[in-house]
């Protein structure tokens, strides 16, 4: 017996958070009849669930991809203006994989993509508050004050955001090249944070999620983690 939302995160169709938009999207089927309950538990003996009419069991094989994202690329399975995606870049695995977190459009860098619900859940959910490292140039030549903002948190849609680390790596008259490392995964949330003090993002990479580093990774190519590296990400506040 297993909740609805671990078990179709187990079936690889996203993380827990992220399946449970299916069921209020209601294509989720259990036994026939359109699923409206997250808080139904499944007995995987007795019950057909189905996602689309498909019938859908817990797969055991799991994958681990990291892509170094390029530009101009969604972070989405689906886009009704034929814009180019990010999982188009990867082979098929055989398997369905659905992206950790978010990567918007213009931004490059770390993006991981699994078919692993509880990893991803691992990486994403606020409570685990994994460390994601970036480097962002802004417009303008960011004052101590503002940066003291930046690591205090700024209001972002009436909510504030938590502390981050921010370091200045170069200035020039008209621009500022920072270190940041934020501990949530909001919305296009770096850049709204920059437009909170006053100035606006440039150019956006990520280059870090918890222990894992982009490195030298080209841009536009994939990898497949090592064990070793989807064990460090899985319990990486254990080790804190």
């Amino acid at each position: 017996m297993v909740r609805i939302n671990k078990y179709l995160s187990q079936c690889r169709l996203g993380s827990r958070r992220s399946v449970e938009k299916l069921i209020a999207d209601g294509e989720i089927t259990v036994n026939g009849k359109v699923l409206n309950d997250v808080g139904y538990v499944v007995n995987e003996e007795m019950d057909d669930v189905r996602y689309k009419g498909r019938a859908v069991r817990p797969d055991s094989s799991k994958v681990y991809v990291m892509l170094n994202k390029p530009e101009k690329y969604l972070v989405s399975s689906k886009d009704e203006f034929g814009r180019k995606k990010a999982i188009d870049l990867l082979p098929d695995f055989g398997v369905h994989l659905f992206s950790v977190g978010r990567l918007d459009y213009n931004s490059t860098g770390l993006l991981l993509f699994t078919n692993d619900g509880d990893f991803a859940n691992n990486i994403i959910h606020p409570r685990f508050k994994l460390p994601k490292v970036y480097r962002v140039k802004s417009r303008g030549r960011l004052t101590t004050f503002q940066i003291q903002q930046l690591r205090d948190g700024v209001e972002v849609d009436g909510k504030m955001t938590s502390r981050a680390k921010v370091f200045i790596k170069s200035q020039t008259s008209t621009t500022s090249l920072l270190r940041m490392t934020i501990y949530e995964g909001r919305k296009r949330q770096i850049r709204r944070m920059l437009k909170a003090v006053g100035s606006e993002v440039i150019t956006l990479k990520r280059l870090q999620i918890g222990p894992l580093k982009l490195g030298s990774l080209p841009v536009g190519m994939w990898r497949v983690l090592k064990p070793a590296e989807v064990k460090n990400l899985m319990n990486f506040n254990e080790k804190k």
